[in-house]
């Protein structure tokens, strides 16, 4: 079961409502097992990656899997040595060697390190220098593109912060929104490498703010906003977009981003709507930023966990563009397809033989635990509402789980609202609480005649203070004899 997955604690011990935290914050580390039951394999995951996306995965699954560490390790290290981070490739080499689990040492290749870090030394100062001479001219595109590519060279050394405050620095001299576009989705590539979800929002106002057009146009009003549920201006904002291929892409970019930031944050409906707009559109992140079958299991992960079956239906069954992520990933099709035909017990089957795949995502793993305890306990909604009595026993059979552990979670689910049962302990039943239909009917009567009263209370009181208002503001005629009523040429009366 799903509680093998994990070494001396149970799944469902971890909460997935919490936002994950970036991955160079110091976390508890679990040790994912992988097993016949639980399997994964690194090859195959690994391959869908290039680059930097690469070597994070790998790093992250070696501090996950102490299984898959050496392998991993080594893994890393091939595809670190083709890129220009020395630092990054003693840390590992270092991890590595240290590891007692670590058949082989690996030399240190201390020629290679030193050559790559004086070759980023000497570009760096380069680009300094040339930054200096744009700024010391005037020339705002000149340092725009400068600062640019002090951003681009500190991103290929592996220093985030350095590379993330030239790109900042760079937004001071965008002259067109396709500057700031371009801008923004840089840093949010950084961003999403970095699972620095903290900052998303803040970038993604940006992009969308680059898509409006100016001031005082006809379509000013069209601006798109932060958030994406389904009918707001974000859909505007993606239709404008088709119309130019590159707007769309950015689009695209922008909606899987906000799906990890909302994912992040726990906010699962929110990603769920943003992962739906996604399609082909997303082909320059593929590998470099994420994959395919990435983005078909967090959304399908999503969905499940806190749509109605409508939506699903429309947002993901029926829907023709995500449908291609589905094709990379026959697991979340299957997943679908369980929960939608009510196979619930196929589902969290799925779910725990995934475990793994789960718990070694670099964006996922926070919330695995508690996604799976939701799916869980809204599977057992769901089963539940057709009938009137349920034994406990059929329950648990169909659910794969022991009679006293299935009690322990309907009486929960009662606890909490979700369930208006009752639970026969003795016999083992779960009994749906009987109402009076004449009871709620008198009841619905009386809160009706209270609020009547209520609000012909407050209708009187107010007529009162209108009534005594005038009375105070009436004019006091003057009816002595001696003084006589002169008509105005306005037809009023005037005393003299």
């Amino acid at each position: 079961m799903a509680s093998e997955v994990l070494a001396g604690e149970p799944l469902a011990s971890y909460s997935g409502t919490a936002p994950a935290e970036p991955r160079n914050t110091k976390s508890k580390r679990r040790n994912v097992v992988i097993s016949d039951a639980h399997p994964f394999d690194l090859e195959v995951y690994i391959s869908q990656y290039t680059g930097r996306a690469a070597i994070n995965r790998l790093r992250f699954i070696a501090d996950e899997c102490e299984q898959l560490a050496p392998q991993a390790l080594q893994r890393a290290i091939q595809l670190i040595i083709q890129t220009r981070d020395a630092s990054l490739y003693q840390r590992t080499v270092h991890e590595f060697n240290s590891r007692p689990s670590a058949a082989d040492v690996i030399p240190y290749n201390s020629e290679w390190a030193e050559m790559t870090h004086a070759q980023n030394t000497s570009e760096r100062e380069r680009l300094e220098t040339e930054l200096k001479t744009y700024t010391s001219n005037m020339i705002k595109e000149s340092i725009r593109m400068g600062h640019r590519e002090l951003g681009d060279h500190y991103w290929s050394v592996g220093d985030y912060s350095q590379s993330l405050k030239h790109y900042n620095k760079s937004r001071e001299f965008c002259t067109t929104n396709q500057h700031v576009l371009e801008y923004s989705l840089t840093a949010l590539q950084l961003l999403l490498e970095h699972c620095d979800y903290s900052h998303i929002a803040a970038y993604i106002f940006k992009a969308e703010a680059a898509f409006a057009p100016p001031e005082g146009s006809k379509d000013s009003s069209k601006k798109s906003t932060v958030i994406h549920p389904p009918g707001s201006a974000a859909a505007a904002a993606a239709a404008s977009a088709a119309a130019n291929p590159d707007r769309e892409k950015a689009q695209a970019k922008i909606d899987y981003a906000n799906g990890i930031a909302f994912m992040a944050q726990g906010h699962y409906e929110k990603a769920a709507f943003a992962f739906s707009k996604l399609n082909r559109s997303l082909d320059d992140w593929f590998g470099t930023v994420v994959a395919p079958a990435d983005i078909a299991i967090y959304g399908t992960l999503c969905a499940i966990v806190s749509m109605t079956r409508s939506s699903i239906k429309v947002n993901y069954h029926e829907n023709e563009s995500f449908g291609y992520f589905l094709e990379q990933e026959p697991y979340a099709r299957e997943l679908l397809d369980a929960f939608m035909n009510s196979r619930f017990s196929v589902v969290l089957d799925l779910l725990d033989r995934n475990s793994s795949r789960h718990l070694l995502d670099i964006h996922l793993n926070r919330h695995v635990s508690g996604i799976t305890n939701e799916i869980r306990e809204r599977s057992v909604v769901l089963y539940f509402q057709p009938f009137a009595t349920v034994q406990l026993e059929k329950m648990s059979s169909a659910f794969g789980m022991s009679v006293s552990e299935m009690e322990i979670l309907a009486a929960h689910l009662i606890q909490d609202g979700r369930i208006k049962a009752r639970i026969d302990s003795k016999n083992k039943v779960l009994v749906v609480k009987e109402n009076d239909p004449r009871v709620a009917l008198y009841r619905r009567a009386f809160k009706t005649a209270r609020d009547t009263q209520k609000l012909t209370e407050k209708l009187l009181f107010r007529m009162r203070l209108m009534q005594a208002d005038l009375i105070v503001k009436a004019p006091k005629r003057d009816n002595h004899p001696s003084q006589q009523q002169i008509p105005s040429q306005f037809g009023s009366e005037v005393a003299p």
